[in-house]
C-alpha cells in the first residue's frame, strides 16, 4: 500500500472493543471543527463522556450523560468568566472531569515586522492565555480524578523555523514551555500534562490559507513537499496521538511533546525527483 496516500484506508476512527475511557469525562476546547472535532469523536468512540467546548456552538442539554455521549458547551477561551462557567457546567452535568484537551487556537501569518501589537495580543490571548484559563479552571477538578490528564495542542513551529509564522510560532513556543512547566507543577497532584506537536495538518485554517493563495495547487504541493511523508497530516492522526496521551493506558507518560509531523523534525531525505 502506498505510504504517502491519505490514511483513511489504513486507520479507523476507533479501535474495536477498546474502551479505555469508559467512566471518564473529557472536555475538549475548540471541539467543533478540525483536530478538536476529530478528538471529540475518538474519545467518544473509546467510551468517554465528552464535552465539546467552542465559541461557535450552542449549548446542548447534558443531563445524566453516559459513556460515549457528546454534549456541547459554549466557551470563549478569551474570556475567563466564560471558561470558568463552561468548566463548572461540565462538572455540574457530568459529576466529574478527568481529561482536558486544550485544542482551541488561531493562526497568524507574517514575519516579525508584519503584525501589530493588537495582533500579537489577539494570538497569545487565544493560544496561550486561553490554554492557561482552561487549565486553571480544570485543575481543581482534575485533582479529584484517578486518571487525570491534560493534553495541549502545540505545533511544529515551536521546534522548527518556518517562514511567515512569527506570531504563531512564538505563541506555540510558549505552549511547549507551558506544557513542561505544568507537568512539573502537577505531577504530585496526579495530573499528567503532555502536548502533541502536529505538522502541517489538513485543518480549516490551513485549507483557508491554501484557498487564498495565488496558486492553491502550487501552495498545497509546497506544503506537502516539505514533509518527508509527502502529504499533510490528518486531523484523525493528531486525534489518535492526543487520545494516546490522555488515556489511562499512558499512565507513566508526562512532560512529553509528541510530534505528529510526517517526519519533519526527525527525518531528512533527498529532494523528491519530479
Amino acid at each position: 500500500m502506498d505510504s504517502t496516500a491519505p490514511p483513511s484506508s489504513r486507520f479507523r476512527l476507533g479501535v474495536p472493543g477498546m474502551s479505555d475511557f469508559t467512566g471518564l469525562v473529557a472536555a475538549v476546547t475548540g471541539g467543533a471543527s478540525g483536530i478538536g472535532a476529530a478528538t471529540v469523536a475518538l474519545l467518544s468512540a473509546r467510551g468517554a463522556a465528552v464535552a465539546s467546548l467552542d465559541v461557535s456552538i450552542a449549548e446542548s442539554a447534558a443531563a445524566a450523560p453516559s459513556a460515549g455521549e457528546v454534549h456541547s458547551f459554549a466557551c470563549d477561551v478569551r474570556d475567563a468568566a466564560s471558561v470558568d462557567a463552561a468548566i463548572a457546567a461540565v462538572v455540574a452535568a457530568y459529576g466529574r472531569l478527568d481529561v482536558l484537551v486544550n485544542n482551541a487556537g488561531i493562526g497568524a501569518v507574517g514575519d516579525v515586522t508584519a503584525n501589530s501589537d493588537d495582533e500579537w495580543l489577539r494570538v497569545f490571548d487565544v493560544n496561550v492565555f486561553g490554554m492557561a484559563r482552561a487549565s486553571r479552571a480544570a485543575v481543581p477538578h482534575l485533582r479529584l480524578s484517578p486518571s487525570a490528564a491534560i493534553v495541549n495542542v502545540c505545533s511544529i513551529v515551536a521546534q522548527v523555523g518556518l517562514p511567515q509564522r512569527a506570531v504563531y510560532a512564538a505563541s506555540k513556543g510558549a505552549v511547549a514551555a507551558l506544557t513542561l512547566a505544568m507537568a512539573a507543577d502537577h505531577v504530585a497532584d496526579g495530573i499528567r500534562v503532555n502536548a502533541v506537536i502536529p505538522g502541517t495538518a489538513e485543518t480549516p485554517w490551513v485549507v483557508r490559507l491554501l484557498d487564498a493563495a495565488d496558486d492553491p495547487v502550487a501552495a498545497r504541493a509546497a506544503l506537502e513537499g516539505r514533509q518527508p511523508m509527502g502529504r499533510l497530516v490528518t486531523a484523525d492522526e493528531v486525534a489518535h496521538a492526543i487520545t494516546y496521551l490522555a488515556s489511562p493506558l499512558a499512565s507513566s507518560t508526562t512532560g512529553v511533546l509528541l510530534p505528529v509531523d510526517g517526519g519533519v523534525i526527525g527525518v531528512r531525505i533527498p529532494p523528491r525527483q519530479s
